[in-house]
């Protein structure tokens, strides 16, 4: 990839970065109720990482 990268491909690739992030804590009690202990990456619906899987036409 180039050193410099166009505003519109930056702004692309910055939102799949977003969509790879772990869902925020709370969103653990607010779906399974206080005492249940689960990892907030499950409520992540696109599990991306720059290794594994490439992203198509950026």
């Amino acid at each position: 990839m180039a050193r410099y990268k166009h505003p519109a491909r930056k702004q692309r690739l910055a939102k799949h970065g977003r969509q790879t992030c772990w869902a925020p804590f709370w969103t653990v009690p607010k779906i399974y109720g206080k005492g249940r202990k689960v990892h907030p990456g499950r409520h992540t619906a696109v599990k991306r990482n720059w290794r594994r899987q490439k992203i198509k036409r950026v």
